[in-house]
């Protein structure tokens, strides 16, 4: 492929970027109304189906960074090869986006059924945990080695690129964790109203999310920021 390709990739990479950041901003706002004692449980209830409306779009660009970045990787004009042999031919490629599009599938069903479906929700969460293992490995092994993959343009900021997607998918985890609780309180906030139990319960919940979201926010924009400047590489 061209050049003109290769372009066309690293927009795609972009957007998800921007969709990624913008989507958990959005959720952000509205989780402010969803805890909101002021504002009536009808309403509560409209802004967490906004909030979890957007959350959608967050989870899609996570799951695509990781095929995207890839192909990037495979089309780099300094790209990686090993003794001679490439390391992202294209049925490695095609491969990533096969595993993306049934780690996708996963996702959304998951979003969609609020991990109700005990299989789905374990394979989703099953891949995560595999995405979180083998990127870190790599990611660290970038970062350490001489030359890493046969690679002689010091790529260790692809190495800190890789180690922040990582980080991004944990935060995640530690979301789903700490908000457990929120799912049986704003339940009973709907059907018992208000009271100084409920909502205390679901201020933990949101606010428990806080440091998971902000080293989201800050891993997103670290790791574009490394992908448009490359600190260190030689090309």
């Amino acid at each position: 492929m061209g050049p003109h390709h290769y372009g066309w990739w690293i927009l795609l990479h972009l957007v998800l970027f921007v969709f990624w950041l913008g989507g958990d901003l959005g959720v952000f706002y509205s989780s402010r109304f969803v805890i909101d004692p002021a504002r009536t449980p009808a309403a509560r209830a409209t802004a967490l189906a906004i909030m979890s409306g957007l959350d959608l779009g967050p989870k899609i660009c996570l799951v695509l960074f990781l095929p995207s970045g890839v192909t990037l990787m495979a089309m780099a004009p300094h790209g990686a090869t090993l003794f001679g042999i490439a390391l992202f031919p294209w049925w490695f490629v095609v491969s990533v986006w096969l595993f993306a599009a049934v780690w996708l599938t996963l996702a959304i069903v998951a979003h969609r059924t609020h991990g109700r479906i005990a299989s789905v929700y374990r394979a989703d969460l099953g891949i995560r945990f595999l995405v979180i293992a083998g990127m870190a490995a790599a990611g660290a092994y970038t970062l350490v080695a001489t030359n890493p993959f046969g690679v002689t343009t010091d790529p260790r900021w692809l190495g800190g690129k890789i180690l922040l997607y990582t980080a991004a998918i944990a935060a995640g985890l530690g979301i789903r964790i700490t908000l457990r609780p929120f799912g049986a309180a704003f339940g009973r906030l709907q059907v018992e109203g208000s009271s100084a139990e409920v909502e205390s319960v679901l201020r933990r919940s949101v606010n428990g999310c806080l440091p998971y979201v902000w080293v989201i926010w800050g891993s997103v924009l670290t790791a574009a920021a490394l992908g448009v400047f490359k600190p260190g590489a030689k090309l």
